[in-house]
């Protein structure tokens, strides 16, 4: 589908085919939802520059406001991908210049909304790249509500504020949990702990509900830590987890590692069956659950 450009104070023409995903859904009470089968938007996030929002041209749906970029999805399109898509659409965002790190859902039953949530990890200035948008800027965080906001975003904006900082990491004793399933690892422990990584950036991948983590919104991609010691520091790395080799004893490097990641201000959940790591960990400020817990979230 194309937009036709339109004449000064008229809704502009659309023309080409017209994905079955953009069209309305009335309920009956007669309130209006756009995308059939759903939205999405993003919330591109920098540290310093605050989150890219967009304002809305004239003609649209609460047209004047400032909102995230985002729009309907596409049938069978993932929610990360139609917000990564209508923001590259929208505003110029580079779809490789940002990371997931949570998505808070909107669900009205018979529509839902889904705001993913993501770290600007290379920079890029956004830009008016459609004809739906008056403007595209990076707002601070404390100047956002002091604009008119489209009231779909003003009643999400202070919960999502408040997550914004939040930035959990799941810290794995590799030996607790490959040792806590009988599957041949005492013959190879160095392919036991590699097949726990591969395993760990799959879910790294797919991301944890949020209640899992104790966390708000409702599914986070945590940063995964797995120490390994032993024989199993031969393993080589898998891409989207940190492997940490622990020198001598693994519960020391965990221990360590724990205190580190609080200090920098992380959310941090150690995965380990020891009792005596455990206390340890807590006493980190970190939260501790046991090996069952990440063999049931790996399936």
């Amino acid at each position: 589908m194309t937009i036709e450009p339109a004449r000064r104070g008229e809704s502009p023409r659309f023309s080409g085919p017209r994905d079955p995903g953009d069209a309305w859904v009335v309920t009956a009470s007669g309130e209006r939802y756009w995308g059939r089968f759903g939205a999405a938007g993003l919330m591109a996030f920098d540290v310093e520059r605050g989150v890219l929002l967009q304002h809305r041209v004239g003609w649209s749906h609460f047209g004047g406001t400032w909102a995230l970029p985002g729009g309907a999805l596409h049938q069978d399109e993932r929610a990360i991908d139609g917000a990564l898509r209508e923001a590259s659409e929208e505003a110029g965002v580079p779809t490789t210049s940002v990371r997931p790190r949570f998505t808070h859902v909107l669900d009205l039953d018979v529509w839902s909304y889904t705001t993913v949530v993501a770290d600007v990890i290379e920079h890029f200035a956004g830009a008016v790249t459609d004809p739906e948008s008056f403007a595209v800027e990076w707002a601070r965080l404390a100047d956002v509500d002091q604009r008119p906001l489209h009231p779909g975003f003003a009643a999400a904006w202070t919960s999502l504020r408040e997550l914004l900082h939040v930035r959990p990491v799941i810290l794995v004793d590799g030996a607790n949990v490959v040792g806590s399933v009988p599957d041949g690892w005492w013959k190879d422990r160095a392919g036991a702990a590699e097949r726990l990584l591969t395993r760990v950036a799959a879910l790294a991948a797919s991301g944890v509900a949020a209640s899992d983590l104790g966390l708000g919104a409702t599914h986070w991609f945590p940063d995964f830590v797995v120490v390994v010691e032993g024989q199993a520091r031969d393993v080589a790395d898998v891409a989207g987890v940190r492997t940490v080799r622990a020198a001598g004893e693994g519960d020391d490097t965990i221990a360590a590692e724990a205190v580190a990641l609080v200090e920098e201000g992380h959310a941090v959940t150690v995965v380990t069956s020891d009792r005596e790591l455990r206390a340890r960990a807590e006493e980190a400020g970190a939260t501790v659950r046991g090996a069952g817990w990440l063999t049931a979230l790996l399936g």
